[in-house]
């Protein structure tokens, strides 16, 4: 295709792409490239829009368009040959509805470099109303029939939304950065990112997350499981290619130190998979019967591209029309329809291996009982797949596990999960975290005088406390054992935390009065004896609460042993305080560590920290907090 118009010809000139790199948020590979225009201002544009807008209405957007996909195919093409890489291209919706498209230009383009048509992935953007869906829709189509992938771009803050997404069935989506931003903080972004990443996995459609700017967005993007991830946090856009690589390892990096609970579900996940023999989209339909034929015990078979990676599958009673009809298996034969293998393709329910099991019975859910299970796909090959009986034993299996996590009594997490927890927390120097520890006063003698029954029922009932009014997606609630439990606060204000924490030990020694006798209530005090078998009153339950603050950018990385000598410091100005609620900042941590405690104290606190080594997580938060109810 030709232009002749001068003025644009020289504009285009002036035009160049930087790339912008696509990569797996599990591992760090580079999947792709965006290509992102640049130097605009140098053709005479404030904005890309106002490009776009003024090739528009000089008639002339489609053949700039492709002006524009030679540029970037070509840069595109420089890139080292072994590296697999898609680019992904922005193309104007307004093209696909005008008089002037033709088909096979990109074709040309992409043969010139010896590049096959599946390295182009055209992202339509949803921001703008489409005049003419049903052209579009129809373009869309031709442009697969060829090979090309298609991406919804910006996808969330459009006007077709959903129905585009119907009508397109695209391979990826691009969720816009306004989901993104922030996104730790907000519950509703959140909500929305995990229902777009449940819908598109259920279709088999690839999510990528745009504008990905910090370690927290990244985290949360991958978790809620976006397969891939764009932005700041990876690089910026680089018009040097020298400078873009086909691996991350700051990603990697990132993801193995933080891979300990999803490692656990890969093992499980991969112990049940099933590798089902998958056909690949280039076979013909005649040789897809063959195979049907061989394994009389498959009623479908997984699809996958050129690349290996899912496509989605093929039934057999989908050819069944053809294959016991003679008219139907001629037609078979005919190579213009034979070849066709995609017309017979079905979208399937797709999981990367190292999301949660959780979120992948979440897209089992969507989809019903139609469906006969999940398409696994690992660094985005085909790897297998997860039958609907194998996922039920999983998740059976994760709730056994679970089980040994939690503290049999009340149900809470245990230890385990506990020294998770307090490790993330203290390694995560750029988030504000709050340790909070929960010790009841006068416990022992209320069991001795009440009995282990009723002592453990007033453990259940702050159980439920902590779950019922004090519990959200920021927090995590922990028991320790016996009367102590433990509470992790990420990102809220410190000042309100600790006027509920007030609250809270209100509330405990108000309606803990219940669990004692008329007369003790009366009194105000029971009588037992002290740990030295002495005769004593005690005043009746109550509980000190210490809040440990974690602020953002810490001088350095605090060891476990380190909070167990503080909080052990906290617990005893707690239960000394006049309402029992302590609160300090880590910041005061040196000159607790430094204060002069008695020898007696520091000779253990040493010890247990000496015999952490060979002791089990279980057993080391035991002794963690055991050095602290010690004193």
């Amino acid at each position: 295709m030709v232009l002749h118009d001068d003025k644009w010809i020289g504009r285009l000139s002036k035009i160049d792409f930087a790339f912008q790199p696509i990569v797996n948020s599990h591992t760090g590979v580079c999947y792709g490239y965006e290509a992102l225009l640049r130097n605009y201002r140098d053709a005479g544009f404030e904005t890309i829009d106002s490009f776009f807008n003024q090739a528009y209405n000089d008639q002339s957007l489609h053949n700039i368009d492709i002006m524009l996909r030679e540029k970037a195919i070509q840069k595109f093409s420089l890139l080292p040959k072994e590296q697999s890489v898609k680019l992904f291209f922005n193309i104007d919706g307004r093209i696909l509805g005008s008089g002037d498209y033709e088909s096979g230009n990109t074709t040309k383009i992409l043969k010139s470099h010896c590049l096959p048509n599946d390295t182009v992935c055209f992202e339509i953007s949803e921001k703008y109303e489409f005049v003419n869906p049903r052209e579009m829709v129809k373009v869309l189509k031709t442009y697969r029939s060829q090979g090309f992938n298609i991406a919804m771009d910006d996808y969330g803050v459009g006007f077709s939304g959903l129905q585009m997404l119907y009508y397109t069935e695209p391979e990826f989506i691009k969720i816009d950065r306004f989901f993104i931003h922030d996104i730790e903080n907000d519950a509703k972004k959140r909500l929305f990112v995990s229902n777009i990443v449940n819908i598109a996995n259920s279709l088999g459609i690839i999510v990528i997350a745009e504008g990905v700017e910090t370690e927290n967005e990244y985290f949360i993007c991958r978790d809620l499981g976006c397969d891939l991830v764009q932005g700041y946090l990876i690089q910026h856009p680089e018009i040097e290619i020298g400078n873009l690589k086909s691996y991350y390892e700051h990603i990697h990096i990132m993801n193995k130190e933080d891979r300990r609970k999803i490692s656990r579900d890969k093992t499980l996940i991969r112990g049940e998979m099933e590798y089902v023999e998958p056909v690949h989209y280039e076979e013909s339909i005649l040789s897809v019967c063959d195979k049907f034929r061989e394994k009389k015990n498959h009623t479908f078979f997984p699809v996958v591209n050129a690349n290996n990676e899912p496509a989605g599958i093929i039934r057999e009673e989908s050819l069944k029309d053809y294959t016991y009809s003679k008219f139907g298996r001629a037609l078979l034969q005919n190579p213009a329809f034979g070849k066709n293998l995609g017309r017979f393709v079905s979208k399937f329910p797709v999981a990367d291996v190292n999301i949660p099991v959780e979120k992948i019975l979440e897209t089992y859910s969507q989809c019903g009982n139609s469906i006969e299970g999940i398409i696994i796909r690992e660094n985005m090959k085909y790897a297998g797949l997860l039958s609907a009986p194998a996922l039920l034993r999983i998740l059976n299996e994760k709730s056994l596990s679970a089980a040994r996590d939690q503290n049999p009594l009340s149900r809470l997490p245990g230890n385990t999960l506990i020294y998770e927890y307090l490790s993330k927390a203290l390694q995560n120097r750029d988030d504000h975290y709050m340790l909070i520890y929960f010790d009841f006063d006068n416990f022992k003698p209320y069991n001795d005088e009440y009995g282990f029954r009723n002592g453990d029922r007033v453990i259940l009932y702050f159980a439920e406390l902590l779950k019922s009014h004090y519990s959200s997606s920021e927090r995590f609630i922990g028991h320790i054992g016996g009367d102590d439990f433990f509470m992790g606060i990420h990102n809220e204000l410190k000042e309100d935390i600790y006027i509920e924490m007030l609250e809270l030990a209100n509330k405990f020694k108000k309606d803990v009065e219940s669990f004692y006798d008329r007369d003790a209530i009366r009194k105000g005090f029971t009588v037992a004896a002290d740990r030295d078998g002495k005769i004593k009153q005690f005043s009746l339950l109550s509980v000190s609460i210490v809040i440990l603050d974690l602020p953002v950018n810490r001088s350095r990385v605090y060891l476990t042993e380190e909070i167990g000598k503080c909080l052990a410091t906290l617990k005893s100005m707690a239960k000394k305080s006049v309402n029992h609620v302590y609160h300090t900042s880590i910041n005061n941590l040196e000159s607790l560590l430094t204060r002069q405690i008695s020898s007696g104290q520091q000779l253990f606190l040493n010890s247990q920290s000496h015999s952490m080594e060979n002791k089990t997580e279980f057993e080391y938060v035991e002794s963690l907090f055991q050095s602290v109810n010690a004193f």
